[in-house]
């Protein structure tokens, strides 16, 4: 009979050196079994814990458009998304033909995606023409609830108006009404790129940064507040509340943005000279609002983009995450982060650096969900160069992003 553990002997091996050698191969045999099984755990749990090199730390990620700026266009930044009923994506930005200043000419130029962002058009379509003293610029597109789409952009007559307006369109964005004013009265007023929301009820707001009162220029500290409108834009209320940052702030409250929670309050983010995102409540649907104060979002003075993710309903976030970040690079904007909460903005999870290019300059973010993926179109410049004179789209995956 062959025993079950057989092996090759010499056949003049004594009794007692065969059983020492039988001992020596099954201590052996666990060891070998063990290191097997050691190596094999390692392996998993390198595998769960994502990506093992740079090359694969941005693999749900893809760039799909670049809008350089060229002769005669300094600049192109800040956009919004529409999905239209035929299935293309409407992507219009800010087109600059002037200086590439934020006081320079410019207009809202539009390219259109028919595969779900994959590629884009590669020629500009006018989507409003300069029609202010200065240009007209931070476009903010709306499927409104009764299923037209609006348009909001601000309107820049001179270093003391700035003011948002709105045009509608109920042929998919071929042709738009005429231009109705939604701040009244004349002032310099802030309000970012994909920044207008409709709440559940109907009511439309704009989160909106004041930077000066009627007859008054343009002053670096501002001050947040919001325009309501409950008849989809044809009149509008201003907020009893107008936030303000601690007195020793130079920026004040700058470019809030708004989304509504769950249980039907709203949340707002704006960004300060303090080191982190101011965040503010309303309980009311934007009338009055809680003080600003510190969140754990720690940041330059650069704005936070925030929406809810349709497939999962949780809320997902891109800033400049400078938490830890070198010294180097404090007040700079980079690097380009993006991070989920499932608690309703009170903590954040799975932080990713999506862009971390040191002279990178990465600011302005619009998101568009389409199907499984999330479209970020934001300003993606070198300040060496000019931060914000180049604008990019990236696609990324939304299971990707909870890796």
């Amino acid at each position: 009979m062959v025993p079950s553990h057989s092996f090759t002997q010499r056949p003049d091996a004594p009794a007692g050196q065969k059983e020492g050698i039988v001992s020596r191969f099954h201590r052996h045999s666990l060891i070998i079994l063990t290191v097997v099984l050691l190596l094999a755990m390692v392996y998993a749990r390198a595998s769960a814990a994502g990506p093992r090199d740079e090359e694969d730390a941005t693999e749900g990620v893809s760039t799909t458009l670049v809008l350089e700026p060229g002769e005669g266009n300094p600049r192109n930044s800040e956009g919004d998304f529409i999905q239209l009923e035929d299935g293309r994506i409407l992507f219009a930005y800010t087109h600059f033909t002037g200086s590439a200043s934020d006081f320079g000419a410019a207009h809202v130029a539009g390219r259109y995606s028919s595969d779900g962002g994959k590629t884009w058009s590669g020629e500009d379509t006018v989507i409003v023409s300069n029609e202010g003293g200065m240009n007209t610029m931070s476009v903010s597109l709306l499927r409104l609830d009764n299923g037209e789409i609006g348009l909001f952009y601000l309107r820049k007559d001179s270093r003391a108006d700035c003011r948002l307006h709105m045009r509608v369109s109920n042929d998919e964005a071929q042709t738009w009404s005429g231009p109705r004013v939604c701040i009244e009265p004349p002032g310099y007023y802030v309000v970012n790129n994909d920044r207008v929301i409709q709440l559940k009820t109907g009511r439309l707001v704009i989160p909106a940064a004041r930077h000066s009162l009627p007859g008054q220029d343009f002053q670096h500290r501002g001050a947040a507040l919001c325009y309501l409108s409950d008849d989809r834009g044809e009149t509008w209320q201003r907020s009893d509340t107008i936030l303000e940052a601690p007195p020793d702030s130079r920026s004040g409250l700058q470019e809030p943005g708004v989304i509504e929670l769950k249980d039907g309050r709203l949340m707002m983010l704006a960004r300060t000279d303090q080191g982190s995102q101011f965040r503010s409540y309303s309980s009311d649907a934007g009338i009055t609002w809680s003080p600003a104060e510190p969140s754990d979002l720690v940041s330059p003075v650069s704005p936070a983009t925030f929406e809810r993710i349709p497939k999962t309903g949780d809320i997902l976030l891109a800033w400049n995450n400078h938490k830890g970040i070198d010294e180097a690079l404090r007040g700079k904007r980079t690097p380009f982060t993006v991070a989920i909460s499932r608690d309703e903005g009170q903590t954040w999870e799975h932080v990713k650096n999506i862009e971390d290019d040191p002279h990178g300059w990465y600011c302005y973010t619009a998101m568009e969900f389409v199907g499984d993926c999330v479209l970020l179109g934001h300003c993606a410049g070198d300040r060496r160069t000019g931060g914000l004179n180049r604008t990019q789209v990236l696609r990324i995956d939304i299971d990707w992003l909870y890796r």
